[in-house]
Parts: structure tokens; sequence; C-alpha cells
């Protein structure tokens, strides 16, 4: 989860495009409640793909929430992603 949280720390805020696994996507990261949570979304430009979560920091913790897919999926996408200059 480090790795990702890190990765995920990186990708600058708003939308921007990207690639993975060879692959272009575009995609928007936004902040809300000061920071406390964040979403991701990235469509696949030309294809079918679809990546989306919520990231929550807690008290407890900060908790990863995808959305109607793998955590794993998430995490391999963050990690892997080439943010286009």
């Amino acid at each position: 989860m480090d790795d990702f949280l890190l990765a995920f720390s990186a990708l600058p805020t708003g939308t921007h495009r990207a690639t993975f696994d060879g692959k272009s996507y575009v995609f928007s990261k936004s902040k809300f409640n000061a920071g406390k949570s964040w979403k991701l979304v990235a469509e696949e430009l030309g294809g079918t793909d679809y990546i989306s979560m919520n990231l929550y920091d807690l008290a407890s913790g900060p908790r990863l929430y995808p959305c109607e897919m793998s955590a794993e999926k998430v995490i391999t996408f963050v990690c892997g992603m080439v943010v286009a200059p």
C-alpha cells in the first residue's frame, strides 16, 4: 500500500493524459474535504478500460475504495501509469 500511496500522491490534480500498458488514458484526480478524500477516474482513449476509485484519509489510516473493480486493478494502474508531459 505504501508504493500505491506514494504513486498516487505524485499524480497531479486535475485532468491529464497518461499511458499504461501501452495504452493511452485520460485521468482526473480530484481533492475533497481539504485533502481528506480523493477521487481518481481514468478512461482508456479509443478503448473500453475504465478505472475509478476513492481514497480516504481516516484516523485509522488511509482507505482505498475501488468502484466496481478490484483494489489490485486500481493499485497496478496507479503504480504503473506514466503521466504525459
